[in-house]
């Protein structure tokens, strides 16, 4: 059994950053063991609450990596924003509840 420890420590780097850099009202409603994310269209993002265990699984992984990418830390939202529409994320984390 493999242990991954680099991508661990990466996601959680990622979502310190982004929490540091975030409205801390925005934060407050989340739950302990979630995270708040942002997905959708520029003009009209939808927030979503994920548990944080999502962070683990490669495909989220690439998802993380496209939003450093593209937004670096700086997330004005408050919350982790991805790349990604929200008909694609809804797919994704829906998969992942199966596992």
């Amino acid at each position: 059994m493999a242990i991954r420890f680099p991508r661990v420590l990466y996601s959680k780097q990622i979502l310190r950053r982004s929490n540091s850099f975030g409205n801390q009202l925005a934060s407050s409603d989340v739950p302990k063991g979630y995270v708040a994310v942002y997905v959708g269209d520029q003009d009209q993002k939808k927030r979503f609450i994920i548990p944080i265990s999502f962070l683990h699984q490669p495909s989220f992984q690439e998802l993380l990596c496209m939003a450093e990418e593209e937004f670096g830390y700086n997330h004005p939202m408050g919350g982790l924003t991805l790349p990604c529409t929200e008909d694609i994320f809804v797919h994704l984390t829906a998969r992942l509840n199966r596992l």
